[in-house]
């Protein structure tokens, strides 16, 4: 793959799946989103929580949307590609749940204003350049309640990848793809977002959410040669 070659989102994700299935994702919820959930919603009583209604963009394979579902939210999962959403249903199918269904860019939500009560990305925004990111927020804003919390995954600038592939941009924020052989998610040819936390927190509170949650979590690759960070972020509509 030619580092200059722009490959959109949705033709990656929809090979990957093709060519994988299951096997190009997680099978099980993210940790940091585990603990989103248990946070704001866990606290629901259970006849009470089909009248919450939670949205995942990017939600691929189902990995986390399942446990929205299998906890009996009303679980609505956002994709550009039809394959994941496929792969999505028969993995909560195999859970005794189900779903809602968009298969839509998470830039243009086919939602009502005020209609959600969560939204939940876990590193799927970072797939958007800096302009589609901030649609994106003022997405979230829009379909939110009053009260209606956001929860994001992503990836940081404090992480080594972005100060060894930043001469790859394709704005001040986006790389053009992952080149960097043996560097973590290398091969992911598509566009890749980094904000450092300040950024992010900033960028969020302009679209009109107010954060209440701002954390980093890290790890390394190639026996410690490799750190990427993530911001772990929560914000309220209010």
């Amino acid at each position: 793959m030619n580092k200059n070659q722009i490959i959109s989102s949705f033709e990656f994700h929809q090979s990957a799946y093709e060519r994988h299935g299951f096997n190009f994702q997680r099978r099980y919820p993210n940790e940091e989103f585990c603990r989103f959930m248990g946070r704001n919603f866990f606290q629901t009583p259970l006849t009470e929580r089909k009248n919450i209604k939670i949205l995942e963009v990017g939600c691929g394979a189902g990995s986390n949307l399942f446990l929205i579902a299998r906890e009996l939210f009303t679980a609505i999962g956002l994709d550009i590609s039809s394959e994941a959403i496929k792969l999505s249903k028969e993995m909560l199918a195999k859970y005794n749940c189900s779903a809602e269904y968009l298969n839509s860019s998470m830039v243009k939500i086919a939602l009502d204003n005020n209609e959600l009560d969560g939204i939940v990305d876990v590193f799927s925004s970072h797939c958007l350049n800096s302009e589609e990111g901030s649609g994106f927020l003022k997405e979230v804003y829009r379909t939110l309640k009053v009260g209606g919390k956001f929860f994001s995954y992503f990836p940081s600038k404090n992480s080594d990848t972005w100060h060894l592939e930043k001469n790859n941009t394709l704005d001040k924020n986006t790389l053009n793809g992952l080149h960097r052989k043996n560097g973590p998610f290398y091969g992911n040819f598509h566009t890749f977002r980094f904000l450092y936390p300040e950024e992010y927190k900033s960028l969020i509170e302009e679209n009109g959410l107010k954060v209440n949650y701002c954390e980093t979590v890290s790890r390394t690759y190639r026996g410690m040669k490799d750190r990427f960070e993530f911001v772990v972020i929560e914000a309220i509509k209010e």
